[in-house]
């Protein structure tokens, strides 16, 4: 294994985002996503559909950053119903010029979300890809597959990566249990690739559905993981990437193997003022989100802020 190749930019960017129900407007057969059609409550038609692509696209490219913007070389995405939105987002959204590829799941789960990963094939060729399935708990349904994604940096160094997320923190000790059965899994894998690579470089991001300190979280940084993103701050206010009852707090959360962890340049909640609104309730101010209630906000973004991990090209 050699030390993290050259990219084309200086800097690696790696972006996590939960983008709140990222669903297009017709029904997928076996799907309960009733909610987000045009005959629905919150009225889900092209144009509330179109706003959100382009709104989510413009929080991806504004994760590059402002003084030396380089356009994020790898993303991973929650709650994405389909290839039609992935094929939308990056073919014809603001994207559409970035070229990026993508890979996602389908999962079992029941309203239809699942988990993708987006790339710019000029910083990353990927090899290889999987899903793993993770066996409900007793009486659960099905929740959404990890994606893994196998690739080579432009310096040729191995990357793998695994695309998260977790059961829900509705369903008590039961969910809480399903969500460890995850990170078990997430272990499983980490410690193939480490039979078979020598000091591999690892990335593990996506919506944990779990605080830090957590038994599902704190499992992966026992098993030799380092959790990267936990101090990690906003610079307009944002203590989390989600605010819950007034608090917030982090459910997503990005996790590295020591050899890509050595080189991390930063790590930090992106919280830009557009991407924030003012809390009435509780005070100071939240993430964004598409929808308040059932109230659609038509500048919304999501109600999850994104992750940014900038790696340097060498440890």
């Amino acid at each position: 294994m050699t030390s993290l190749g050259v990219f084309l930019t200086a800097l690696f960017t790696f972006v996590e985002l939960n983008c709140e129900n990222l669903f297009d407007y017709h029904h997928d057969e076996g799907k309960n996503d009733y909610e987000f059609l045009p005959t629905s409550d919150r009225r889900w038609d092209t144009n509330r559909y179109w706003r959100k692509v382009n709104a989510i696209a413009q929080e991806i490219v504004a994760c590059g950053g402002e003084k030396d913007w380089t356009l994020p070389d790898m993303v991973a995405l929650c709650e994405v119903e389909n290839d039609t939105v992935l094929r939308d987002l990056t073919r014809r959204s603001l994207l559409r010029t970035a070229r990026y590829e993508y890979i996602m799941t389908e999962s079992g789960d029941e309203r239809g979300i699942d988990v993708a990963l987006i790339y710019s094939p000029f910083s990353f060729q990927l090899i290889c890809y999987d899903t793993f399935t993770v066996e409900p708990v007793e009486g659960k349904a099905p929740t959404r597959d990890i994606l893994y994604a196998e690739g080579l940096t432009i310096g040729g160094d191995t990357l793998h990566v695994m695309v998260v997320h977790a059961p829900s923190r509705v369903g008590g000790a039961r969910n809480k249990e399903y969500r460890q059965r995850v990170a078990a899994r997430v272990n499983a894998t980490v410690d193939s690739l480490r039979l078979c690579h020598v000091d591999p470089h690892i990335i593990v991001a996506g919506d944990f559905n779990d605080y830090a300190t957590d038994p599902a979280p704190t499992s992966l940084c026992e098993r030799g993981l380092v959790h990267i993103s936990k101090d990690a701050q906003g610079s307009n206010g944002a203590k989390g990437t989600y605010k819950f009852q007034g608090k917030w707090g982090s459910l997503d959360h990005i996790f590295a193997s020591p050899s890509m962890a050595a080189c991390l340049e930063d790590c930090f909640i992106f919280d830009a003022p557009f991407l924030l609104s003012d809390d009435k309730k509780y005070g100071g101010k939240q993430p964004k989100r598409t929808y308040v209630g059932k109230r659609h906000q038509k500048d919304g973004f999501s109600d999850h802020l994104p992750l940014v991990a900038r790696f340097r090209t060498s440890p």
